[in-house]
């Protein structure tokens, strides 16, 4: 769990870093000094491999880095809307962990809201409101 915590740690860290405009500057920066370099090592396949080297292993380790803060963010908002769904009174609690079911059930419950949609579509076109709970 330790070795968890500390690399959520680092990349939380390293994402807030990343994410700045600061960041992307010292980007355009290492890029441009590439580029003035050209003549000077003549385009040689060095100077092109010194940059395909640098954003090749940079972009690899950014994958994993922006799958963390994806799966940290989609977590938080699944919470939040799992709390929303447990206050609302006539909410149906049943889906509270959704996005752990199998495919199969997941099209169940997706079957079954649009048909819930479908009928407020219809009931749109007589006139009805398509606001509702569980209840009424």
């Amino acid at each position: 769990m330790k070795n968890s915590s500390v690399y959520g740690g680092v990349a939380k860290a390293v994402s807030r870093i990343c994410g700045r405009p600061g960041t992307f500057v010292v980007a355009l920066g290492v890029i441009a000094v590439w580029i003035v370099t050209g003549p000077l090592f003549k385009f040689s396949d060095t100077w092109q491999l010194v940059i395909n080297t640098g954003t090749t292993i940079i972009t690899f380790l950014m994958v994993f880095l922006i799958q963390n803060t994806q799966n940290r963010d989609t977590t938080a908002i699944q919470l939040k809307l799992d709390e929303l769904i447990r206050a609302t009174k006539g909410a149906h609690n049943a889906v509270l962990d959704l996005e752990e079911l199998e495919e199969s059930s997941l099209d169940e419950f997706r079957a079954r809201y649009r048909h819930l949609a479908a009928m407020a579509r219809e009931g749109l076109t007589r006139g009805e409101g398509d606001t509702d709970t569980p209840e009424a």
